[in-house]
């Protein structure tokens, strides 16, 4: 089983991707838990609060393994690496744990997904202006931290194009 991870500024489509993806390879996706768990709050959320969504985060990659070991793949709409620069950029702090977690992370590839298409406005998306900057802050961590990764852009289908030829590619 491949662990695939698609990864991207809010509004670029992540979720729809990983709908096609599973839907194209007939494989498990997993959405992104911070998206639900913010929604249910009723106050702004805290660093406590993203510390939790990072843990859940880290055990459905590892439950992954167990639960989907018949898969191909497994999709994961989102990471840790988004987790560790929402709490840098949020909170100027991380956990001690993420780091260590984020370099043993057992991610076959990250679909990077480019800031080129239209921003839609979510009650839970609060970055509109810096979709960019944050990009390449993820590009940035996971250079650093040396994982495979593709960057994905495009249009309408061609999106989707694009990543189905970077899993082929990978799987060669």
């Amino acid at each position: 089983m491949k662990k695939i991870v698609v990864l991207g500024p809010e509004s670029t489509g992540k979720t729809d991707l990983c709908r096609a993806l599973s839907d194209q390879f007939a494989s498990p996706w997993i959405p992104e838990y911070a998206r639900e768990y913010v929604a249910g709050l009723n106050r702004a959320y805290t660093y406590a609060d993203v510390e939790l969504i990072a843990r859940q985060q880290r055990h459905e990659q590892e439950e992954a393994n167990q639960l989907y070991a018949d898969a191909d793949y497994v999709f994961f709409d989102t990471d840790l690496v988004i987790t560790k620069v929402w709490f840098l950029h949020g909170f100027n702090r991380c956990p001690e744990w993420l780091q260590s977690a984020l370099e043993s992370s057992e991610v076959d590839l990250y679909l990077l997904c480019k800031p080129d298409i239209p921003w839609e406005y979510d009650p839970v998306r609060e970055n509109p202006d810096i979709r960019e900057f944050l990009y390449d802050w993820y590009k940035r961590e996971l250079e650093a931290l040396h994982k495979p990764f593709v960057e994905i852009g495009g249009l309408g289908t061609a999106r989707l194009q694009n990543a189905i030829a970077a899993i082929q590619i990978g799987k060669e």
